[in-house]
């Protein structure tokens, strides 16, 4: 596999990918139904021997290219090597101030996450692939997945079949506009947090505030909880296997002089490993319970599960290292985090299935202070789009690398 001339070539295919990327990010669609990114989509691949299926939950499709040339077992023995890669679609629900030619057109939507990135590189690795199908001894699934913020997407194609038979390995690619210009990062073992949401509902008894005596308040109950939790965790768990539980809504009362029937916190919950995402929810409801009761009102505690934990698997690591590494344009094209990430990706659902693994490419634009660009999620948020091919390549180059070569 000749990496640096994958880069010539997605190079060559920037000009499509940049304008792919400038359409989707000015049409910004949310949730589970993206039909005008994936219509663009399916424009720019029109002609190219794809095999489409899509399910009845999303808008999401998996598009196959099978390979015109015989090749090594996959781990079922069913024939050459499969091999999937994933792009998300969907936006965020927030207003854009970038001030850019292409911005959002839509009031309230922003591609402030990248996935109007992840999208465009997979159709240029797609169309890459494609040319090379004659040479190539293995199948390739495209996965064009909308719901990732938030909404279960992956879950929902896995569900839908679309993903059926399994490939032997799957990448995906994630931009960072506040990293290092071209370089890609990734580690072995947890790479991002299972993320959870909890609501707490204290159900005391309202009155006058001056008659506190009178009343079961909920709202020194509710302050009490909220350190509860902080404890808990600091206490409860160790500090080299990360626990966070962030109480980030309070909500209490409608006037000075009146003590509320009830206060609600809400808040996330973020791990690294499925026993500790199972104590936390454990304790988490046991301490809010407790804290309450001896304030002498009750606590009412609902759990929502959202992402499990993105693991990466350590030859998928070694293989997109090599990838990297073999692009040959920067120096120190590929960085090893030295710890996961507490945010949360659902690639995991994937993950969870098959051995594979994400990797996160920089676009904080070239010789600037990358350390000091808007992160993702920003309404400032701001891609180089000339660190765009080396995502092509990246992608493309996973595909080729483990087609050929397998897991090392």
């Amino acid at each position: 596999m000749l990496t640096q001339t994958l880069l010539e070539t997605a190079r060559s295919l920037n000009p499509e990918t940049v304008k792919l990327r400038r359409a989707i990010h000015a049409e910004p669609e949310l949730g589970l139904h993206c039909p005008m990114t994936m219509a663009k989509v399916r424009e720019a691949l029109a002609g190219l021997p794809l095999d489409w299926k899509r399910g009845p939950s999303t808008t999401g499709e998996v598009a196959t290219m099978v390979g015109g040339k015989a090749g090594a077992a996959g781990k079922s023995g069913r024939g050459s090597r499969r091999v999937l890669l994933r792009g998300d679609m969907d936006a965020l629900p927030m207003d854009e101030k970038t001030g850019l030619e292409f911005a959002s057109t839509i009031s309230g939507r922003m591609q402030a996450c990248g996935h109007d990135t992840h999208t465009a590189m997979l159709v240029s690795a797609a169309k890459l692939l494609c040319s090379m199908q004659g040479e190539l001894a293995g199948t390739v699934d495209f996965m064009f997945q909308p719901g990732e913020e938030g909404h279960h997407g992956a879950r929902f194609m896995l569900d839908d079949g679309l993903i059926d038979p399994l490939p032997d390995a799957a990448f995906a690619l994630h931009i960072m506009p506040n990293a290092k210009f071209g370089v890609v990062a990734g580690r072995a073992g947890p790479l991002m947090a299972a993320a959870d949401q909890f609501t707490i509902t204290v159900k005391g008894k309202g009155g006058h505030a001056s008659m506190p005596h009178d009343c079961a308040d909920p709202i020194p109950a509710a302050a009490a909880i909220v350190s509860a939790l902080q404890a808990m965790v600091t206490r409860r768990f160790k500090a080299s296997d990360a626990v966070i539980v962030t109480v980030a809504r309070m909500e209490a009362g409608t006037t000075f002089n009146v003590i509320p029937d009830e206060a609600v916190l809400q808040g996330t919950i973020r791990t690294l490993s499925h026993d500790h995402r199972e104590k936390v929810h454990d304790l988490l409801s046991q301490t809010a319970r407790a804290t309450a009761e001896a304030h002498g009102v009750v606590a009412e505690v609902a759990i929502e599960r959202g992402f499990p934990v993105t693991i990466c698997d350590e030859r998928a690591v070694r293989l997109g290292q090599k990838v990297a590494r073999g692009l040959g344009d920067i120096d120190e094209g590929w960085h090893d985090l030295p710890a996961p990430i507490m945010g949360a990706e659902d690639f995991s659902y994937v993950l969870e299935k098959v051995p594979g693994a994400m990797f996160f490419l920089g676009v904080a634009p070239e010789g600037d202070n990358w350390s000091a660009c808007c992160a993702i999620h920003s309404p400032r948020m701001h891609v180089d789009e000339t660190a765009l091919p080396r995502g092509v390549a990246m992608l493309a180059g996973c595909a080729l690398e483990f087609i050929e070569e397998g897991f090392a």
